[in-house]
């Protein structure tokens, strides 16, 4: 049987103490237990840290940063295992088994994994599926349509995972995920058909959608040009219309 490899799971967090209880409960009630677990606190002034220390195994980097990326960057830079994942503060794994499930796969050598992703609220209520469905089988054009796997559902292996590009503010996880399947090899990219994170609604993204938006744009340009960039942006639209319009 192939030896689980040690999994680093990062959690980003500042002023965080309101949603970091249920993180840190999902990830100490794991059946998988070779991990390390990674905070990235950017000088919290609330108890984010308290909390954070009540948990044994938790390292703890607590320091002013440079926003969001910049601290991932640091956990990515503190990170021993050969496998990596962002599991930021309000955000769970979706079962006890979930990791687990992770590391079955990551034991065969595989280069990304993924699962799906539901989102819920602040009570932990399901609100239901992102609305980007993944794809069955993941290429590096998959995401020339938008970021279809959740960053946080997206376990990469730490050899082939880049730093996050700092000219970007909100979007530096579709660039980066982009970037990790270029390194990658897609006959190595594996599917775990399965729903794997819980994703807390109301984070940096939903709350500047407008300049998120605009930044994916110029990342998808950048990676995909920019004339099948715009046309699958005007479909984009005609597709939301039609939503609507329903």
């Amino acid at each position: 049987m192939e030896k689980s490899p040690l999994i680093s799971i990062i959690t980003i967090t500042y002023n965080a103490a309101e949603v970091l209880n249920p993180t840190m409960d999902s990830v100490n009630s794991q059946t998988f237990g070779d991990y390390e677990h990674i905070i990235i606190d950017g000088a919290s002034k609330d108890d984010t840290l308290l909390i954070a220390r009540r948990f044994a195994s938790a390292r703890i980097l607590s320091e002013p940063d440079r926003g969001l990326y910049d601290a991932m960057n640091k956990g990515l830079k503190m990170a021993r295992g050969q496998y990596v994942i962002f599991l930021n503060a309000g955000d769970t794994f979706h079962s006890t088994s979930t990791l687990e499930q992770y590391a079955k796969a990551a034991a065969k050598g595989y280069d990304i994994i993924y699962g799906e992703t539901v989102v819920v609220d602040s009570a932990r209520n399901i609100i239901g599926p992102r609305h980007l469905s993944i794809p069955e089988t993941l290429t590096r054009e998959s995401f020339a349509n938008g970021m279809l796997i959740c960053h946080q559902a997206f376990m990469v292996k730490r050899s082939i995972a880049p730093d996050y590009d700092l000219c970007y503010r909100f979007s530096a996880d579709y660039d980066w995920t982009i970037r990790c399947m270029e390194a990658g090899d897609e006959r190595k990219f594996y599917n775990l058909r399965q729903v794997t994170i819980d994703y807390l609604s109301d984070g940096l993204t939903d709350r500047n959608k407008l300049a998120s938006l605009k930044e994916r744009f110029r990342i998808m340009a950048k990676h995909y040009g920019t004339l099948p960039t715009t046309a699958r942006h005007i479909g984009f639209l005609l597709r939301a219309a039609k939503r609507k319009l329903k």
